[in-house]
């Protein structure tokens, strides 16, 4: 199911009469539709199909490396604001670290300001970074060519792309388009807010989950826990983001919770709680941290719709189990008949009232029953591996990357006029016993520009040992004013890690000479309460460009920025510009009442501000002196009502500087 249709659901029209729906009444360009597909069978033979896939187109991707599933801290549902606290989202990186989870997905409220930084500080522990993003903000070609370059560039392997809701012809050729775009790119891709698959992750198997769910930030009750395995999950991966200990209405056993990533299947498993919450349950987040997200074999051993469900999946020599049910406390059974020859140990988590579960170990064989005890909306987990002499747990160590340490020159800010070069160092060290191996030390600089040397390479590198290395860096005459970075990294590889990345960045700027309009410039950051940072045009909405000309009190201006509150434009000048003009107000595009203030700050100080100002206000005329400012600060905060329908402009926004 791709661009060539449109979706279609089933209407149910009475008894036991459902009619096929097409979401589009007319579907451009295609002859031929896509199939229609039922699943019959037994239990077994429904929950265990692969058909939707099978059906699918193969992979159009050639080499999938890069691609890897995994687990996934992710903070949005127990603290919705903590996506934009950068020291909060190092407290995710360090716990996905210790616990051995290769993901950490920054959702709604990043900052371009510290993503860089938070990815340099993530990969050099093992771990990488996805971002959230609406799919408004990657609608078009020109938005999707501009920010995929920029994450790639920063890191970033994958993102999350948010409420497409809709099964029309023109929104599953967007899932076309950025399918490919992000597949050339090797950034892997979550549909959140989507339509079920229809066969997609085989077509490109960089998707590695799609929601179409009622899942975890719903909130839900239970009811539908054991439906989902036997009905949604069926069709493909199910981005239900699992793992509710404190977040949520808390009606589950812990028992059920964690057993809920081996009976839901997800390419990318997204755990719905905080860390300080799995810290609070060690036996439980020790199964976590064991489970897999890639199954070779799945069994249904157990269960009915809406009542239980009890799956194992198999990964590699060992067998997880995962048994939930609702309603009141009962015997749950996993006849483990889907082993081969024994014999087997077997290690239970079950549950102990509200508290942290409880593991024990067992010797059974492919003959033997499982059989445990759940309380109300209970559930319980197991993890069978073959019973080797000498072995008394199926769990393996959680792998961790050598201690590393970077060093960089220069250490302070560069100043880089176009066409001038400089010298950057670098000297990577290991300071663990644990040799690494096929490392690489090298610069990147902005594309564009040049760097004068070679790569530094070794085959080993064993602790206490040193490798440098030294390069020109040449800016190109054509360089844009703004603040750069080059980061110096070192990559190497290590069992258990295909690619560790630690990196510094040297930092400067390319000073600002004449004049330009402040929406001619590169921004250093952009943060808005509402959509992005428009260029030339109004707030609009959420999406990129879908604003209007800016007018204040009926006046239109062709030049300027349109913002919503919260809202802040960073501009590195280089302390060679001498004034800042603009005309400020409330857009007219608002027919609610809002309110804002607008504020130039320099270098941390405040040089102009408005007060507030609200819709119909005449602009207001700001001219201030930036002599010697080095960083240029334009932000609008809410002017007291509320951070709603305040879309606000910079009308004319110049910069003067020095030639």
């Amino acid at each position: 199911m791709d661009g060539r249709y449109a979706g279609s659901s089933l209407r149910h029209t009475g008894g036991g009469v459902y009619q096929v729906q097409l979401k589009d009444q007319r579907v451009a360009g295609a002859r031929i539709g896509p199939w229609r597909t039922v699943i019959v069978g037994d239990l077994a033979t429904v929950t265990e199909s692969t058909l939707v896939d099978d059906l699918a187109e193969p992979s159009r991707i050639a080499d999938t490396s890069w691609i890897r599933p995994g687990k996934v801290a992710w903070s949005w549902l127990s603290e919705h604001s903590s996506p934009s606290d950068f020291e909060r989202q190092k407290v995710y990186v360090d716990f996905a670290a210790r616990n051995g989870w290769p993901y950490v997905l920054v959702d709604e409220g990043w900052s371009d300001k510290w993503v860089p930084e938070l990815t340099r500080y993530a990969r050099a522990k093992g771990v990488d970074i996805l971002l959230w993003f609406h799919w408004n903000r990657l609608d078009t070609a020109a938005e999707r060519e501009a920010t995929l370059p920029l994450l790639q560039r920063w890191g970033v392997k994958g993102v999350k792309v948010d409420f497409m809701e809709s099964d029309s012809q023109v929104r599953y050729q967007f899932y076309d388009a950025i399918l490919a775009d992000t597949a050339q790119r090797k950034l892997m891709i979550n549909f959140h807010g989507s339509t079920i698959p229809h066969g997609l992750a085989r077509t490109w198997p960089h998707l590695l989950t799609m929601e179409a769910v009622h899942g975890a930030e719903q909130l839900p009750l239970p009811d539908g826990n054991p439906i989902q395995p036997f009905t949604r999950n069926v069709v493909g991966s199910m981005d239900f983001t699992p793992v509710s200990l404190e977040v949520g209405p808390k009606v589950t056993s812990i028992g059920h919770e964690i057993a809920l990533p081996v009976v839901f299947e997800s390419g990318w498993t997204h755990f719905a709680d905080k860390p300080e919450a799995y810290d609070r349950y060690p036996e439980a987040l020790r199964f976590l941290d064991q489970v897999p997200t890639v199954w070779q074999q799945t069994e249904l051993v157990n269960g009915y719709p809406g009542e239980t469900a009890v799956f194992a999946r198999r990964n590699g020599e060992r067998w997880f189990v995962g048994g939930i049910a609702v309603g009141g406390a009962r015997t749950m059974t996993a006849p483990l008949n889907f082993l081969g020859p024994g014999p087997w140990l077997v290690e239970t988590i079950r549950d102990n009232g509200r508290s942290d579960v409880t593991r024990t170990s067992s010797r059974m064989s492919a003959s033997d029953t499982l059989s445990v005890q759940v309380p109300a909306n209970g559930g319980f987990a197991a993890v069978i591996c073959p019973a080797t002499e000498g072995r008394t747990t199926c769990y393996n160590s959680i792998p961790q990357v050598p201690a590393t340490s970077l060093t960089i020159t220069p250490t302070n800010s560069v100043t880089a006029k176009p066409g001038s070069t400089f010298e950057v160092t670098g000297s990577f060290t290991v300071n663990s016993i644990r040799p690494v191996m096929d490392v690489v030390l090298k610069p990147t600089a902005p594309e564009g520009w040049t760097v004068v040397g070679n790569p530094v390479t070794t085959r080993l590198l064993r602790q206490g040992e040193v490798l440098s290395g030294k390069w020109t860096v040449q800016v190109p005459v054509t360089a844009r004013s703004g603040g750069f970075e080059v980061p110096i990294a070192a990559e190497y590889r290590v069992p258990d890690f295909p690619q560790v990345h630690v990196a510094k960045a040297v930092r400067g700027l390319v000073p600002l000479t004449g004049q330009a309009y402040v929406s001619d410039l590169p921004f250093d950051s952009a943060t808005n309460g509402w959509g992005p940072v428009e260029r030339d045009m109004s707030n609009g909405e959420s999406g990129g460009g879908d604003g209007r000309p800016m007018s204040i009190a009926g006046t239109t201006y062709t030049k300027g920025i349109g913002v919503h509150a919260e809202s802040e434009v960073v501009i590195s000048l280089g302390g060679t510009c001498r004034a800042f003009t603009a005309k400020v107000g409330m857009d007219d595009e608002t027919t609610s009442p809002g309110s804002s203030v607008f504020q130039v700050v320099g270098d941390g100080r405040v040089l102009q501000q408005s007060g507030v100002l609200r819709t119909g206000d005449a602009p207001v005329t700001f001219n201030v002196d930036i002599t010697g400012v080095q960083v240029l600060s334009l932000k609008v905060t809410d002017g007291g009502d509320g951070k709603n329908f305040d879309h606000a402009n910079w009308a004319e926004a110049h910069i003067a500087c020095n030639a």
